[in-house]
């Protein structure tokens, strides 16, 4: 049976499909699902679509992957066998066909600081197996090659002279363990040695030991020149007559330099007599420096043989911060640009440097900005005629138990890069080691589509080539993996905790790649989030190769470019809520358009068909008034300085990795809030902050962060409305009579909370080799409260059966007897969250939910600075409809109308269209980005047509 024939009249006959093919949901009730049947052919990318709310995560998450991780579980042992009476199955008749289910979802799991991509690709571990293996060790010396000489090394050279040539063996001696000189000699007589070299005269010992004045007329022993040698063998090379050595004399040379390199600590001296004397060595050393040998933990920064000894494999420590030093970049050292000498008492550190730069030309008047590297460095070293910088700062830790001291030096502290390892978290010598010219720490500090095409140009020696083919191998695949998902601006030192939700589930989706699974079931929550539409095309490649590979691919999205695609499209619906988990369509792309299809009421249908659609504004408004970023020049921005015009709606766009997120969230979010009083985190490097700055009281960051960390945390709480509805239930004749206060209501403290499970409505238990399993309480079935509570009802609904309620029927509910708590509510319904339910866990909420539900605190009344606040939304339209995305912009832009600012920073191509003001940065991401392609409107940006982001905006307008 072909994709085309399954579609939607297939509950008839849904029984007789081979499981074999298709993965097979006979009625699916979990959360809003109206007891669908679905089949999902196997090994095709299958996209779920419909409204935010409808039931697509339902379906995909907590019915298939949620029985295909039960099953796995089945398989294992009888301890974790013995929780599974209790773990309960997805509300479904039946699930045929399922295979090994991988889920990868947007949140970045992981807060370790030592997570890198690197480490989380799994590329560092064959990078590390690849320098142990292959890497030659430089002296940073000299630039030779360090290496040490095997006894085979020596035997060989020895045998590349002419046949005759008379050879001396000697070891440098030592005196060892305290002993005297004579001591000495009297134990290499017992060895049986006979001859001593002193200064290239050679002494009997029997007749340095008979005459113990001339052991004292001997000179001091060098152990720089090794003066004093042990004579070890003499002998004649000797060879066959086919120039072969010959044999015996090969076997007593071997075993002679193998005494030497005993007796000499490693060094063995080879003197051809009449000609050189060549200095041969075991150990692993060069220009007087005995270095590591490369090793899998020499390169790692998570054990402590290879961390770096000073940040301890962080990559940070607490420093000085150069731009607490230097503010202001614009100031010569004349005009006060080192802050620290600005005071009459410190200024006293500054007069020897003004009054004599002139004697080694140093230009005091010139900005900061404008100082060569080297004129930067001597302000911190200083010279004969004044005192840096460093001197300074090792003043301050002197005089510490001064508190004023104290106080200065922690004004100028902060999370610096470590000196000692830049940021590579490896110790210093690991940077000694490398391949054709580059060491694991210049590879790992270069954004990934550098490292790529030096694995391209990768030439080593046959023999190593050999060695390492398998390892360059899967370097290349991941890397290249990386890069098709739209990464190639990523270095590899770059930690995972600072990834973007969409960022880190690409990382993982190219990790899965690399794995190579084959027969398994991908799962997948909105892969596009992050993207560029230019991007999108190269994602959509990868999830085809995925599928390839022999792989059912099950993404819930709502991106056009993905649906086209894609074999199958399974549409839920039609709305949210209760009103949706109905199978509303299933086919492919072309079948959207048949006239039977298009007379189902889907708003997936409706706007992949043209029926409806966001219109482009009517007009644009327009700003007088600026807040302006000088000189920003963190990550990849290149010293840009940009115009945010205030009261309009803005979007800052370009492709990923342009530097959109660290322009706002790194320098313009952290740089308002200083300056407002409200941020005290670091900002990231920009020189100045001016324009209308009077005109903002308030900055709100409206990110996709969990709303709470707590699982108690939920909408209901967040939006302050769950205070009104503890003492509508407190006032009712019930309560009145038993005493039940407000608190009583509440699953935080105890009273009429559940005890058993402290009002969470689940137990965990902790599974000692796989996740915690959560589980329905026993004692209150789920509901959070005791049963005595559970008796107060207000229109005939007890308060846990309130928090089971959607926010669409608590409206319903209120409206009419308390119009003032469904005020509170309304503005969830706004931004399009009318289906989640009130009593729901943050930690439960996507990240696009958790977003909508801070904008919804925000356009409830009592916000005190309305109309002088600068709202930032990051890609508020993760995980939205086309159809919410409408509500979306209605929402965002009733806070413009009030009088607030807001700035976007967003890919989706119907936002940018509804801007007043658009920056695009690019051109490409990483090193090729950071520059701003066009600052204006959205028509002049489609006139210009010079950008990624134009191309796809000519045709939304």
């Amino acid at each position: 049976m072909n994709t085309a024939e399954i579609t939607l009249n297939q509950q008839s006959s849904i029984e007789n499909l081979d499981p074999k093919k298709n993965i097979i949901i006979k009625g699916a009730r979990v959360n809003n699902l109206k007891n669908i049947d679905v089949a999902i052919p196997r090994n095709q990318l299958v996209v779920i679509t419909g409204l935010s709310g409808s039931g697509k995560s339902s379906l995909a998450f907590d019915t298939l992957f949620a029985e295909g991780q039960r099953m796995y579980v089945e398989s294992l042992s009888s301890y974790a066998r013995q929780f599974l009476g209790r773990m309960e199955k997805p509300d479904v008749d039946y699930i045929k066909g399922v295979s090994p289910a991988i889920a990868i979802e947007q949140k970045v799991s992981t807060k370790n600081p030592r997570s890198t991509v690197g480490t989380t690709t799994e590329i560092y571990d064959y990078l590390k197996l690849l320098f142990a293996r292959t890497g030659i060790t430089y002296s940073p010396l000299s630039g030779n090659i360090v290496r040490k000489d095997t006894v085979t090394d020596v035997v060989n050279w020895l045998f590349e002279q002419e046949s005759g040539q008379r050879v001396l063996i000697l070891a440098p001696l030592f005196l060892r363990e305290g002993r005297s000189l004579q001591a000495e000699i009297q134990v290499l007589m017992q060895k049986g040695y006979t001859r001593i070299v002193v200064d290239e005269e050679t002494l009997f010992l029997e007749e340095l030991l008979e005459n113990p004045t001339r052991i004292e007329e001997l000179p001091p022993i060098d152990l720089v020149k090794n003066n004093f040698r042990i004579l070890i063998d003499r002998l004649v090379i000797k060879k066959e007559d086919d120039g072969q050595p010959d044999e015996e004399t090969q076997f007593r040379a071997s075993d002679s330099v193998q005494t030497a390199f005993f007796e000499g600590s490693g060094t063995c001296y080879i003197e051809l007599v009449g000609q050189e004397t060549r200095v041969f060595s075991d150990r692993f050393e060069s220009d007087g420096i005995v270095f590591e040998e490369p090793s899998l933990n020499l390169f790692s920064f998570n054990n402590p043989y290879g961390a770096c000894k000073r940040c301890e494999g962080f990559g940070k420590v607490l420093g000085l911060d150069h731009d607490l030093i230097f503010p202001d970049h614009n100031l010569s050292v004349y005009e006060g640009a080192i802050a620290p000498w600005r005071t009459e008492k410190m200024g006293e550190w500054l007069i020897p440097l003004l009054r004599n730069g002139i004697k080694f030309d140093f230009p005091i008047h010139r900005a900061y900005k404008d100082l060569t590297e080297q004129e930067k460095a001597l302000l911190w070293t200083g010279n004969e005629y004044f005192s840096g910088l460093n001197a300074f700062f090792q003043m301050l830790e002197t005089e510490t138990h001064k508190i004023q001291f104290r106080v200065l030096l922690s004004r100028y502290r902060g999370r610096t890069t470590c000196p000692d390892c830049q940021g590579s978290r490896l110790r210093k010598d690991a940077g000694y080691v490398k391949i054709n010219g580059k060491s694991i720490i210049d590879l790992v500090l270069m954004p990934i589509s550098e490292v790529t095409e030096f694995f391209e140009k990768l030439e080593l020696p046959d023999y190593q080539m050999e060695l390492s083919k398998r390892i360059v191998q899967e370097i290349q695949n991941r890397l290249d993996f990386m890069s098709r998902v739209g990464l190639g601006y990523l270095t590899l030192n770059r930690l995972t905790s600072t990834l973007s939700g969409g960022e880190f589930q690409r990382i993982k989706l190219a990790t899965s790649l690399g794995s190579a699974l084959v027969g398994s079931m991908y799962i997948l929550d909105e892969p596009s989030i992050g993207l560029h539409p230019r991007d999108t095309q190269r994602l959509v490649s990868v999830l085809e190769s995925l599928r390839d590979l022999g792989n059912t691919v099950i993404v819930v999205e709502h991106e056009e470019e993905v649906m086209r695609v894609a074999n199958q499209i399974i549409d839920i619906g039609p709305d949210a809520g209760s009103h949706g988990g109905q199978l509303v369509f299933q086919g492919n792309y072309e079948q959207l358009s048949d006239a039977q299809v298009t007379e189902i009421q889907s708003h997936t249908i409706n706007f992949l068909t043209g029926k409806d659609s966001i219109p482009v504004p009517k007009f644009r408004r327009k700003s007088t008034a600026f807040i302006d970023i000088k000189g920003a020049r963190e990550n990849n921005l290149k010293n840009l300085d940009v115009k945010f015009p205030l009261g309009v709606l803005t979007v800052v766009t370009g492709v990923s990795g342009s530097g959109k997120s660290t322009l706002i969230r790194k320098v313009l979010f952290p740089a308002l809030g200083r300056h407002l009083g409200t941020f005290t985190d670091e900002t990231g490097k920009f020189t100045e902050l001016s324009g209308s700055l009077n005109r903002i009281e308030a900055v709100e960051m409206i990110d996709q962060n969990p709303i709470g960390k707590s699982s108690r945390s939920n909408p209901v709480t967040y939006i302050k409305a769950y205070d009104q509805i503890r003492l509508l239930y407190s006032e009712q004749a019930i309560s009145k009579n038993r005493g039940y206060k407000p608190a009583h209501f509440s699953f935080n403290v105890d009273g009429g909370r559940c005890e058993t499970c402290q009002g969470e409505g689940e137990v965990t238990i902790e599974m000692q080799f796989m996740a915690d399993v959560r589980l329905k309480c026993e004692s209150c079935g789920g509901k959070r409260f005791k049963q005595e509570i559970l008796d107060v009802k207000y229109q005939e609904k007890d308060i846990a059966e309130i928090l089971d309620m959607t926010v669409d029927e608590a409206i319903i509910l209120f409206s009419k007897e308390d119009p003032k708590l469904a005020d509170k509510l309304i503005p969830l319904q706004e931004v399009g969250l009318g289906y989640i339910k009130l009593g729901q866990s943050s930690s439960s909420l996507s990240g696009g939910e958790a977003q909508r539900v801070k904008l919804a605190s925000f356009l409830g009344k009592g916000n005190s600075s309305k109309g002088k606040t600068l709202f930032i939304f990051d890609e508020p339209t993760t995980g939205l409809h086309f159809h919410d995305i409408k509500k979306l912009l209605k929402a965002i832009n009733a806070l413009v109308e009030q009088g607030d600012s807001v700035i976007i920073i967003e890919h989706n191509m119907e936002v940018i269209k509804s801007a007043d003001y658009i920056i695009d940065l690019g051109p490409e991401g990483g090193n090729q980005g950071g520059y701003i392609t066009f600052a204006g409107t959205p028509e002049d940006m489609v006139k210009e047509g010079n950008s990624f982001t134009a191309t796809f905006l000519k045709e939304k307008l």
